[in-house]
Protein backbone atom coordinates (compact mmCIF):
# COMPACT_ATOMS: atom_id res chain seq x y z
CA UNK A 1 0.00 0.00 0.00
CA UNK A 2 2.16 2.50 -1.35
CA UNK A 3 -0.17 5.48 -0.23
CA UNK A 4 0.71 4.13 3.61
CA UNK A 5 4.47 4.80 3.30
CA UNK A 6 4.63 7.71 1.05
CA UNK A 7 3.00 11.25 0.84
CA UNK A 8 1.02 12.31 -2.60
CA UNK A 9 2.32 11.54 -5.63
CA UNK A 10 3.07 13.93 -8.69
CA UNK A 11 -0.30 14.70 -9.98
CA UNK A 12 -1.73 15.53 -6.39
CA UNK A 13 0.98 18.18 -5.90
CA UNK A 14 0.74 19.61 -9.56
CA UNK A 15 -2.96 20.11 -8.62
CA UNK A 16 -2.45 21.35 -5.16
CA UNK A 17 0.53 24.13 -6.92
CA UNK A 18 -2.04 25.25 -9.31
CA UNK A 19 -4.09 25.56 -6.90
CA UNK A 20 -2.01 27.55 -3.81
CA UNK A 21 -0.02 29.65 -6.93
CA UNK A 22 -2.37 32.83 -6.83
CA UNK A 23 -3.12 32.60 -3.15
CA UNK A 24 0.74 32.55 -2.29
CA UNK A 25 1.45 35.51 -4.70
CA UNK A 26 -1.46 37.11 -3.28
CA UNK A 27 -0.20 36.64 0.21
CA UNK A 28 3.24 37.99 -0.59
CA UNK A 29 1.73 41.29 -2.28
CA UNK A 30 -0.65 42.26 0.75
CA UNK A 31 2.36 41.42 3.34
CA UNK A 32 3.24 45.23 3.47
CA UNK A 33 -0.50 46.60 3.20
CA UNK A 34 -2.18 47.86 6.60
CA UNK A 35 -4.67 45.09 8.46
CA UNK A 36 -3.66 42.51 5.43
CA UNK A 37 -0.14 42.41 6.82
CA UNK A 38 -1.40 41.35 10.10
CA UNK A 39 -3.40 37.91 9.30
CA UNK A 40 -0.47 37.13 6.68
CA UNK A 41 2.29 37.50 8.70
CA UNK A 42 1.63 33.70 10.67
CA UNK A 43 2.13 32.17 7.03
CA UNK A 44 5.43 34.07 6.25
CA UNK A 45 7.73 33.76 9.49
CA UNK A 46 10.62 32.72 10.55
CA UNK A 47 11.16 29.89 11.72
CA UNK A 48 8.36 27.95 9.24
CA UNK A 49 9.82 30.39 6.30
CA UNK A 50 13.31 31.05 6.00
CA UNK A 51 15.09 31.18 2.74
CA UNK A 52 19.02 31.71 1.65
CA UNK A 53 20.56 32.09 -1.49
CA UNK A 54 24.01 30.53 -2.80
CA UNK A 55 24.88 32.44 -6.00
CA UNK A 56 26.18 29.29 -7.52
CA UNK A 57 25.75 30.91 -10.79
CA UNK A 58 28.11 33.70 -10.70
CA UNK A 59 30.38 33.89 -13.72
CA UNK A 60 32.49 37.13 -12.46
CA UNK A 61 36.23 36.65 -13.43
CA UNK A 62 37.60 35.38 -9.83
CA UNK A 63 38.40 32.04 -10.36
CA UNK A 64 38.69 31.12 -6.73
CA UNK A 65 35.50 33.16 -5.68
CA UNK A 66 33.67 31.57 -8.34
CA UNK A 67 33.73 28.32 -7.24
CA UNK A 68 33.40 28.94 -3.59
CA UNK A 69 29.78 28.81 -3.82
CA UNK A 70 29.80 25.60 -5.68
CA UNK A 71 31.79 23.81 -2.94
CA UNK A 72 29.38 25.73 -0.31
CA UNK A 73 26.73 23.70 -1.49
CA UNK A 74 28.74 20.82 -2.23
CA UNK A 75 29.78 20.34 1.11
CA UNK A 76 26.45 20.74 2.79
CA UNK A 77 25.22 17.84 0.22
CA UNK A 78 27.96 15.34 0.97
CA UNK A 79 27.59 16.02 5.18
CA UNK A 80 23.84 15.47 4.51
CA UNK A 81 23.50 11.44 3.96
CA UNK A 82 19.77 11.29 2.76
CA UNK A 83 19.00 13.61 -0.64
CA UNK A 84 16.11 13.28 -2.89
CA UNK A 85 16.36 15.11 -6.40
CA UNK A 86 13.20 15.68 -7.46
CA UNK A 87 13.00 15.44 -11.28
CA UNK A 88 11.16 18.52 -12.38
CA UNK A 89 10.77 22.15 -11.13
CA UNK A 90 7.61 22.63 -9.53
CA UNK A 91 7.27 26.31 -10.67
CA UNK A 92 8.56 26.06 -14.03
CA UNK A 93 6.53 23.64 -14.82
CA UNK A 94 3.01 25.28 -13.22
CA UNK A 95 4.15 27.99 -15.86
CA UNK A 96 4.76 25.58 -18.25
CA UNK A 97 8.45 27.47 -19.44
CA UNK A 98 11.62 25.35 -20.70
CA UNK A 99 13.96 27.80 -19.90
CA UNK A 100 16.10 27.47 -17.62
CA UNK A 101 14.68 23.56 -17.76
CA UNK A 102 12.63 22.13 -15.95
CA UNK A 103 14.04 19.06 -15.19
CA UNK A 104 16.71 20.81 -12.91
CA UNK A 105 14.64 20.34 -10.06
CA UNK A 106 14.55 20.71 -6.47
CA UNK A 107 16.49 18.41 -3.97
CA UNK A 108 15.66 17.87 -0.58
CA UNK A 109 17.43 16.88 2.42
CA UNK A 110 17.16 15.03 5.85
CA UNK A 111 15.38 11.91 6.97
CA UNK A 112 11.96 13.28 6.01
CA UNK A 113 12.61 12.88 2.20
CA UNK A 114 11.85 9.05 3.08
CA UNK A 115 8.16 9.79 3.21
CA UNK A 116 8.41 11.52 -0.97
CA UNK A 117 6.56 9.57 -3.30
CA UNK A 118 8.81 7.80 -5.94
CA UNK A 119 6.70 9.63 -8.64
CA UNK A 120 8.69 12.52 -7.61
CA UNK A 121 11.89 11.73 -8.65
CA UNK A 122 14.67 9.58 -6.79
CA UNK A 123 17.41 8.97 -3.61
CA UNK A 124 20.43 9.80 -4.80
CA UNK A 125 24.30 9.38 -4.03
CA UNK A 126 26.10 12.61 -2.97
CA UNK A 127 28.27 12.08 -6.46
CA UNK A 128 24.73 12.26 -8.38
CA UNK A 129 23.74 15.17 -6.36
CA UNK A 130 27.14 17.22 -6.74
CA UNK A 131 26.40 16.93 -10.44
CA UNK A 132 22.95 18.05 -10.38
CA UNK A 133 24.49 21.00 -7.94
CA UNK A 134 26.93 21.94 -11.34
CA UNK A 135 24.02 21.48 -13.59
CA UNK A 136 21.97 23.82 -12.35
CA UNK A 137 25.13 26.13 -12.25
CA UNK A 138 25.89 25.82 -15.38
CA UNK A 139 21.69 26.59 -16.51
CA UNK A 140 22.37 30.17 -14.46
CA UNK A 141 20.30 29.15 -11.71
CA UNK A 142 20.57 30.43 -8.00
CA UNK A 143 20.84 28.13 -5.05
CA UNK A 144 17.99 28.65 -2.73
CA UNK A 145 18.37 26.80 1.05
CA UNK A 146 14.65 26.88 1.70
CA UNK A 147 13.17 26.03 4.79
CA UNK A 148 9.61 26.12 4.17
CA UNK A 149 5.92 25.02 5.83
CA UNK A 150 4.86 24.84 2.21
CA UNK A 151 7.42 22.06 1.44
CA UNK A 152 6.16 19.23 4.03
CA UNK A 153 2.45 19.98 3.40
CA UNK A 154 2.36 19.07 -0.18
CA UNK A 155 4.96 16.26 0.28
CA UNK A 156 2.84 14.66 3.01
CA UNK A 157 6.68 14.69 5.16
CA UNK A 158 8.10 16.24 8.43
CA UNK A 159 9.38 19.88 8.40
CA UNK A 160 11.92 19.47 11.35
CA UNK A 161 14.36 17.38 9.68
CA UNK A 162 13.61 18.55 6.29
CA UNK A 163 15.64 20.85 3.89
CA UNK A 164 15.04 21.92 0.04
CA UNK A 165 17.91 23.14 -2.13
CA UNK A 166 15.72 24.88 -4.71
CA UNK A 167 17.67 25.80 -7.99
CA UNK A 168 15.65 29.05 -9.44
CA UNK A 169 15.67 31.62 -12.07
CA UNK A 170 14.35 35.22 -11.56
CA UNK A 171 10.72 34.82 -13.15
CA UNK A 172 9.22 31.21 -12.44
CA UNK A 173 10.44 30.85 -8.44
CA UNK A 174 7.47 31.43 -6.40
CA UNK A 175 9.97 32.71 -3.44
CA UNK A 176 11.97 35.03 -6.15
CA UNK A 177 8.37 36.57 -7.53
CA UNK A 178 6.44 39.20 -5.81
CA UNK A 179 8.83 40.15 -3.58
CA UNK A 180 9.41 43.65 -4.56
CA UNK A 181 6.89 45.53 -2.31
CA UNK A 182 6.99 42.89 0.67
CA UNK A 183 6.14 43.28 4.26
CA UNK A 184 8.57 43.11 7.38
CA UNK A 185 8.16 39.32 7.63
CA UNK A 186 9.14 38.13 4.52
CA UNK A 187 11.90 40.96 4.46
CA UNK A 188 13.41 39.07 7.93
CA UNK A 189 12.55 35.46 6.13
CA UNK A 190 15.17 36.29 3.11
CA UNK A 191 18.43 37.64 4.23
CA UNK A 192 21.44 37.64 3.06
CA UNK A 193 23.98 34.76 4.23
CA UNK A 194 26.78 36.65 6.34
CA UNK A 195 30.47 36.26 4.48
CA UNK A 196 28.65 36.76 0.54
CA UNK A 197 29.68 40.79 0.33
CA UNK A 198 28.64 42.65 -2.73
CA UNK A 199 30.00 46.32 -3.56
CA UNK A 200 29.93 49.05 -6.74
CA UNK A 201 32.51 50.43 -7.41
CA UNK A 202 31.68 54.07 -9.16
CA UNK A 203 34.41 54.86 -10.98
CA UNK A 204 32.91 51.72 -13.36
CA UNK A 205 29.09 51.97 -12.86
CA UNK A 206 27.52 53.67 -15.48
CA UNK A 207 23.80 54.04 -14.04
CA UNK A 208 22.22 52.07 -16.58
CA UNK A 209 19.94 50.37 -14.12
CA UNK A 210 20.03 47.38 -14.94
CA UNK A 211 20.71 45.90 -11.66
CA UNK A 212 18.22 47.39 -10.46
CA UNK A 213 15.54 46.19 -12.78
CA UNK A 214 16.45 42.80 -12.06
CA UNK A 215 16.60 42.83 -8.47
CA UNK A 216 13.64 40.31 -7.11
CA UNK A 217 14.00 42.32 -3.59
CA UNK A 218 14.18 46.42 -5.17
CA UNK A 219 17.22 46.45 -2.74
CA UNK A 220 19.68 48.57 -5.35
CA UNK A 221 18.85 52.53 -5.51
CA UNK A 222 20.82 55.48 -7.50
CA UNK A 223 22.39 57.58 -5.45
CA UNK A 224 23.81 60.65 -7.79
CA UNK A 225 23.59 58.56 -10.81
CA UNK A 226 25.28 55.73 -9.22
CA UNK A 227 24.04 51.93 -8.03
CA UNK A 228 23.70 51.62 -4.23
CA UNK A 229 23.09 48.33 -2.46
CA UNK A 230 20.92 48.44 0.37
CA UNK A 231 20.87 46.00 3.65
CA UNK A 232 17.93 44.32 1.73
CA UNK A 233 20.37 42.67 -0.26
CA UNK A 234 19.85 38.54 -0.32
CA UNK A 235 23.46 38.50 -1.53
CA UNK A 236 21.99 36.05 -4.87
CA UNK A 237 24.73 37.53 -7.25
CA UNK A 238 22.08 38.12 -10.43
CA UNK A 239 23.46 41.52 -10.12
CA UNK A 240 26.78 41.26 -10.72
CA UNK A 241 26.06 38.49 -13.30
CA UNK A 242 23.99 41.18 -14.97
CA UNK A 243 26.33 44.04 -15.00
CA UNK A 244 27.52 45.19 -18.42
CA UNK A 245 30.41 47.14 -16.75
CA UNK A 246 31.71 44.83 -14.66
CA UNK A 247 30.88 47.36 -11.67
CA UNK A 248 28.98 44.84 -8.63
CA UNK A 249 31.89 43.28 -7.26
CA UNK A 250 30.88 40.00 -5.52
CA UNK A 251 33.15 38.54 -2.88
CA UNK A 252 33.39 35.80 -0.24
CA UNK A 253 35.07 36.29 3.86
CA UNK A 254 36.51 32.53 3.09
CA UNK A 255 34.99 29.10 2.70
CA UNK A 256 35.24 27.64 6.12
CA UNK A 257 33.22 30.88 7.55
CA UNK A 258 30.70 30.77 5.21
CA UNK A 259 29.84 27.02 5.50
CA UNK A 260 30.07 27.34 9.50
CA UNK A 261 27.03 30.91 8.88
CA UNK A 262 25.14 28.32 6.79
CA UNK A 263 25.10 25.97 8.95
CA UNK A 264 24.25 27.99 11.71
CA UNK A 265 21.07 29.33 9.98
CA UNK A 266 20.05 25.96 8.70
CA UNK A 267 20.49 24.81 12.87
CA UNK A 268 18.37 27.56 14.08
CA UNK A 269 15.34 26.83 12.09
CA UNK A 270 15.78 22.96 11.64
CA UNK A 271 17.19 19.70 13.18
CA UNK A 272 18.57 18.19 9.90
CA UNK A 273 21.03 16.09 10.69
CA UNK A 274 24.75 17.01 9.38
CA UNK A 275 28.00 15.41 9.88
CA UNK A 276 30.50 17.25 12.39
CA UNK A 277 27.84 20.12 13.10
Amino acid sequence: MMFIHHGPGKAFVRAAVRLSWPIIGAGKRLSNVPFFKWFIRPFFMRPFNEVTSIPIQVTVDRPESVVLPRRIIERLVADVEEKFILDECICRNHNRVDTPPRDIGCMALGPAIRRIHPSHGRMVSTEEAIRHVHRAADAGLIANIAHVWIDPVAFGTRFRDLMFICFCDDRNCIYRTYMTNRGPTLDRAYKRLPGIVLGVDPEKCQGCGQCAENCFLAAISFLRGKASIGQACAGCGRCAEICPNGAINLTFEGEELLYKNLLGRIQEVSELPIKGA
